[in-house]
C-alpha cells in the first residue's frame, strides 16, 4: 500500500508535468482523486468507460493513461461521461494522466521505449513545439524492408508504409502518436525516413513530393510502451502490483 499524494507527487517531478507545455485538454497530471490509498495499479492508453471498468474490475486503484478524461473539453456530466466518472468513483479509482510529459521522457517516454525496441540509440531530437522537443532522431544504416519488419515487430501489428524515400535509411526521425502531418519538418531537418502513429490523408502525398519514407505503425500501437514502463516504475519503487488494460483501437 502506497499514499496517492506520495505518488502524485513523484509522477509530477518525475514527468516534469508544471514544466511541459501541452494541449488544453491534456490536464496533465491527478484528474480524478480516491480516498487516498494506492494498493494495485493499471495502465492504459486511453481513459475510456470501458478501460475504467477493466480497472475497477481488475482491483486497481490507480489508472495511469496516456489520453485522459478531457480531451473533449468541457462537457456536461451526462450519459457515458456520467458512467465513467460515477464507476471511478464508486471503485476508489483515481486517474492519473500524462500526455506529451510522457512522450518525450528521456528513458520512460513513448518514444524512448519505441527507439529502444527498434534497437537503436537516439542521437539527438527534433520537432521544437513550445519550447519543447517532441521527437527523436537516430542515425543508422538498414534497408527499408527490413525497418519495416523491425517496426511492425515493436508495434506487434502491421505497419502501412510510404515508400516516398531511399530504400537505404540513414537517418530516421520516430514521434510516436499522431504526427504524420509533420513529413515537411522532417525534410527540412534531414530526415529521410520518419515513423509515428497516424497522420492525414495529405501526409501520404506530402512524404512522396518531400522523398521521404513515412511509416504509420498505429497511434495506440505506438503508445502502449509509456504507461507500461511508469507503472514497472512504480512497481520498482513502492512495490506495487500492476497490469495493463488493452484496449486496441486498431488506428
Amino acid at each position: 500500500m502506497a499514499s496517492l499524494d506520495e505518488i502524485v507527487a513523484f509522477l509530477d517531478a518525475e514527468l516534469k508535468i508544471a514544466e511541459i507545455p501541452d494541449y488544453p485538454g491534456a490536464l496533465n497530471g491527478l484528474q480524478l482523486e480516491n480516498g487516498g490509498t494506492v494498493r494495485k495499479v493499471a495502465a492504459a492508453v486511453d481513459a475510456s468507460l470501458p478501460v475504467v471498468e477493466a480497472a475497477v474490475a481488475a482491483g486497481a486503484d490507480l489508472l495511469l493513461v496516456h489520453h485522459g478524461m478531457f480531451w473533449q473539453g468541457a462537457q456536461p456530466l451526462t450519459r457515458a461521461f456520467y458512467r465513467k466518472i460515477k464507476a471511478a468513483i464508486d471503485g476508489g479509482l483515481a486517474i492519473y494522466s500524462a500526455h506529451l510529459p510522457l512522450d518525450v521522457h528521456p528513458t520512460l517516454g513513448n518514444n524512448a521505449r519505441l527507439m529502444g525496441e527498434l534497437g537503436f540509440t537516439p542521437d539527438g531530437t527534433f520537432f521544437d513545439w513550445k519550447g519543447t522537443r517532441l521527437g527523436l532522431t537516430a542515425q543508422v544504416e538498414i534497408g527499408r524492408d527490413e525497418l519495416v519488419a523491425k517496426v511492425s515487430a515493436a508495434v506487434g501489428g502491421p505497419v502501412h508504409l510510404c515508400p516516398g524515400g531511399p530504400r537505404q535509411v540513414r537517418k530516421i526521425g520516430l514521434v510516436t502518436g499522431g504526427a504524420g502531418a509533420e513529413v515537411a519538418r522532417c525534410a527540412g531537418e534531414g530526415i529521410d525516413t520518419f515513423i509515428t502513429g497516424e497522420g492525414p490523408h495529405w501526409s501520404y502525398p506530402l512524404a512522396e513530393e518531400q522523398g521521404i519514407n513515412l511509416f504509420y505503425a498505429g497511434h495506440y500501437a505506438t503508445e502502449t510502451s509509456g504507461v507500461k514502463a511508469l507503472a514497472a516504475r512504480l512497481e520498482q519503487d513502492y512495490g506495487l502490483p500492476w497490469e495493463f488494460i488493452d484496449r486496441p483501437t486498431g488506428l
